[in-house]
């Protein structure tokens, strides 16, 4: 299996919205496991919103979704949810 080429936002700093740190506690997953998810993704590809993007991954066994805006200005991800 050959791995994803990742775009140059891929390596910028996460800062994580209100939405996901809601979402993180109402699915029991940390920031500590966003960013192993984040680190072991297998794939990326365009969310449905303009601008966003959906990075697959797995956490406990699971599949999961994380769906990320980059900001171009702060140059971060902004992680939108999971």
């Amino acid at each position: 299996m050959s791995t994803p080429k990742w775009p140059e936002w891929w390596a910028w700093e996460l800062e994580l919205s209100p939405h996901v740190l809601k979402r993180m506690v109402d699915r029991g997953f940390s920031e500590v496991d966003l960013r192993e998810m984040l680190e072991h993704a297998t794939g990326l590809r365009p969310d449905t919103t303009p601008g966003r993007w959906v990075a697959e991954t797995r956490h406990v066994r699971r599949d999961w979704e994380v769906v990320i805006e980059p900001d171009d200005d702060a140059r971060r991800q902004v992680v939108v949810t999971a």
